[in-house]
């Protein structure tokens, strides 16, 4: 029985020795060429396309900040690689439960504070998405939410298809936030999502603007898109599949346009913000004393560049709201 006992704790003590010497190779290898500090900072992977996006940029940009390196994890990678060529390194699974770590609850938008985050093994945690985090290094975020040329190309040729028999024409990307957001934006936010009043307003001014204006419309809620805005133009076109589960599509579609029209959300953020042309988006679209503005700042999610066309509010003042 005492060989037994002795035959156990020796295996006990061999497989923590083991995870040890794992979790020290790892960093050791991982930073011998490195003119970061040693340890390991990472964040949270939640949420859909555009909280991944920015839960990664963020990292990227706190992370380099600080002097660490930052590594993602498993999930993210799995969300974020099969669309983007993603450079950041990989946190083996193995280790997540071998390291005690600090974690840093993030806000959604930049705070001095963040300067001078203290820790070696770190996790940022939130729904971090704001350009204040990171567009002081716009050209390193931009390379990493590079698309894979599969991508690139099956986008550019369903855009080139739009043309017809114009030569010149400007690809104006929309995306109409729908889904739950119908719900609870009114419910729990005291807000709206973008009606027809709106799109026909921000179409308008590319048309103004621009000649021959192709709107390419991506959505999660398509069939409300096809019976509200106005086709008699002829330069509308519904596209993408509006699968959450899969966004890339709709994403690089999106994304490969010359300008952009958003509703609400971070999938349309992030689309206005790798197009890079002019964007409008829907301002002012939750009442004075909702709770939403305490966990939300609108200068810190839109470029002070963007367009805003202030949202109709009139549903949240007169009764109940239509899913309209």
């Amino acid at each position: 029985r005492l060989s037994f006992i002795f035959s156990q704790c020796t295996l006990l003590l061999f497989c923590y020795f083991f995870g040890l010497f794992s979790l020290s190779t790892f960093l050791h290898l991982n930073y011998k060429n490195s003119t970061t500090c040693a340890g390991i900072w990472t964040v949270n992977s939640i949420g859909r396309l555009g909280n991944q996006m920015g839960e990664y940029a963020t990292l990227y940009a706190l992370a380099k900040l600080n002097g660490h390196q930052a590594y993602i994890l498993p999930g993210m990678h799995r969300y974020l690689s099969p669309i983007f060529q993603i450079t950041l390194p990989v946190l083996p699974e193995e280790m997540m439960g071998k390291i005690r770590w600090k974690n840093i609850n993030l806000h959604d938008w930049m705070s001095q504070d963040y300067c001078h985050i203290k820790g070696t093994y770190v996790m940022l945690t939130g729904y971090p998405c704001s350009y204040t985090f990171y567009h002081h290094i716009r050209h390193e975020i931009l390379k990493e939410f590079t698309f894979h040329d599969h991508i690139k190309e099956e986008a550019n040729q369903y855009l080139l298809g739009l043309r017809q028999e114009h030569q010149e024409v400007t690809y104006v990307g929309v995306h109409v936030r729908r889904g739950d957001y119908v719900r609870v934006m009114p419910n729990t936010w005291k807000g709206v999502v973008a009606d027809r009043g709106y799109l026909e307003k921000a179409m308008n001014y590319f048309r103004k603007k621009y000649q021959n204006p192709i709107f390419v419309v991506t959505s999660n809620g398509m069939d409300w898109c096809k019976e509200n805005i106005n086709v008699s133009r002829g330069d509308v076109h519904f596209a993408g599949n509006g699968q959450e589960s899969s966004p890339g599509k709709d994403f690089a579609l999106l994304a490969h346009c010359n300008h952009t029209i958003m509703t609400i959300g971070t999938f349309g953020i992030w689309a206005g913000y790798l197009v890079g042309g002019e964007t409008v988006y829907l301002a002012n679209y939750t009442l004075p004393d909702s709770p939403f503005l305490k966990v939300f700042k609108p200068s810190a999610a839109f470029l002070p560049e963007w367009i805003g066309i202030p949202a109709d509010l009139s549903p949240l003042l007169i009764g109940p709201t239509k899913h309209v």
